[in-house]
């Protein structure tokens, strides 16, 4: 499983956890966001970019979603050291088309059991290589989403 798709699981569990009913998605299999009240789109960073099917489901979707609660994040950024990644323009420009704060960002995992490609299973092996992904600041991102849900009802 991807480390995106574990970050997104998480983030289900806190908001189910709130009374909220929730399915968690590849983007690429979602048509429309029509069935659902809020929406939670998240994407792997990968030298700066998302991945394409996430940006295509925020561009096919973009009327719709700029109708609902709509949060943002991706995850990618490797070392102890991190800093808020700024999402590339064109997401940039679907957050405010849609209403939507920029992407948040959460830490990345790299590991050689995980890495796919020939780039990536070189920097697996390298001193990036880890999981970095902090579990305590994406639970409570999911909890204020859930707080925000709550009060919206």
């Amino acid at each position: 499983m991807s480390g995106t798709r574990e970050i997104a699981e998480a983030i289900a569990a806190r908001i189910r956890a709130s009374s909220h009913e929730v399915d968690v998605l590849d983007a690429a299999d979602v048509r429309s966001v029509l069935p659902y009240k809020a929406v939670i789109v998240g994407s792997a960073l990968y030298a700066g970019r998302w991945r394409p099917e996430a940006v295509k489901l925020l561009q096919r979707n973009a009327d719709l979603l700029a109708r609902r609660p709509v949060w943002l994040f991706h995850s990618g950024p490797l070392g102890t050291e991190q800093v808020p990644q700024r999402a590339p323009r064109k997401v940039r420009d679907l957050a405010a088309r849609i209403g939507a704060d920029e992407p948040k960002t959460f830490g990345g995992r790299l590991t050689p059991q995980t890495a796919v490609g020939f780039f990536a299973k070189k920097m697996a092996n390298g001193p990036m290589a880890g999981d970095y992904r902090d579990w305590d600041e994406i639970e409570l991102w999911a909890y204020e989403i859930a707080q925000q849900l709550v009060s919206a009802r």
